[in-house]
């Protein structure tokens, strides 16, 4: 098969297409041909080396959808040929509260989806929303997780609780923002681009600030009563999470499942304590919050914002494109054909 194989960190050029060996589905495994693979900043904290532990050489890539190619032994419920979407989120573990001594992503250690084929445990695949193209379903796994843990198990968001949202315009903060609103939630969000705060509101932001152009605290509570909202949820941290802090109502809560600003200097904690606040974090999901996200889309009325869609031979270009921040919802790698299912 053909797939992206990264040898070496650095820049977009050490993602190269090689011809490699097929993988071949274990006792209670699966293969999957790709239609369509999708990227996460993830894969490009891979590439530039900023995670411990990275074994080398690498398929990377967490989000796929296509076709089962081969079944191992052992597995039932699940045929050459099904359309599925892949959970990058394996061996999650027995409590739903946090993620056990085996969990990991798909994509690294093990190999991913920037391919023409992919093995993963038959646990993770589903039956691929109807509703979907084949680069929106790809597009879904690990933004659609990371965001209904964020909104549903962890930050328990309630019909007409106003939600701010970080970051507008990322993969997850797409999803953060399509699934409130869907679930009643009155939607803002924040970015330094004012193109991708007229996009959110097409997603159902109520309102948007530019954090660039006004001061978007004191803009956020005029817009909320003066209270504040009720939940954030956030992904950049950084110097920014002490506003954050200062934004949420008294009593509110904060959901944090990313740092894309790096670490929070100089931590405000009085603003915890003295305004009662819960803060949580979140990290992708449990099974049961990946069945229940995908239940959202088969519904028929979610659909991912993708952003663009590159063959897979430009993984380094559209990787370069998410490095830049310069996307508005998912950026999608097409895959070329695949030997016929056996």
């Amino acid at each position: 098969m053909r797939a992206i194989v990264q040898r070496a960190t650095g820049g977009p050029e050490v993602l190269r297409l090689e011809e490699v060996e097929d993988p071949v589905p274990g006792p209670g495994q699966v293969v999957v041909r790709l239609r369509a693979a999708a990227l996460n900043r993830r894969d490009v904290y891979i590439r530039t080396g900023r995670y411990a532990g990275i074994t080398l050489p690498l398929i990377p890539g967490s989000d796929g959808a296509g076709e089962v190619h081969a079944v191992g032994e052992g597995v039932t419920g699940v045929t050459v040929g099904q359309a599925v979407v892949i959970d990058p989120s394996l061996e999650w573990g027995d409590d739903p509260t946090r993620q056990g001594p085996k969990w990991r992503i798909l994509g690294l250690p093990e190999n991913g989806t920037y391919a023409q084929l992919v093995r993963v445990p038959a646990a993770n695949v589903y039956p691929k929303p109807s509703s979907l193209s084949w680069e929106e379903a790809a597009a879904i796994p690990l933004a659609g997780l990371t965001a209904y843990r964020a909104i549903v198990t962890r930050g328990q968001v309630r019909p007409g609780e106003i939600v701010l949202i970080t970051g507008a315009g990322g993969g997850v903060s797409t999803f953060v923002l399509s699934m409130a609103h869907h679930l009643g939630a009155h939607t803002m969000v924040i970015s330094g681009s004012d193109e991708k705060l007229a996009r959110a509101a097409a997603l159902g932001a109520a309102a948007g600030f530019n954090y660039k152009t006004t001061d978007w605290v004191e803009a956020v509570r005029a817009a909320s009563d003066g209270r504040g909202p009720d939940v954030v949820i956030d992904s950049v941290g950084g110097a920014q999470f002490n506003q954050v802090l200062d934004v949420v109502r008294p009593g509110g809560r904060v959901v944090s499942y990313g740092s894309t600003l790096g670490a929070v200097p100089d931590m405000v904690l009085r603003r915890i304590f003295w305004k009662h606040l819960d803060v949580r974090g979140s990290t992708m999901g449990t099974p049961a919050d990946f069945a229940a996200m995908l239940r959202l889309f088969d519904e028929g009325q979610l659909r991912p914002a993708i952003d663009r869609v590159y063959p897979l031979a430009e993984a380094g270009a559209a990787q370069a494109r998410l490095e830049e921040a310069a996307q508005f919802g998912k950026i999608v790698l097409a895959t070329p054909g695949a030997p016929p299912a056996r």
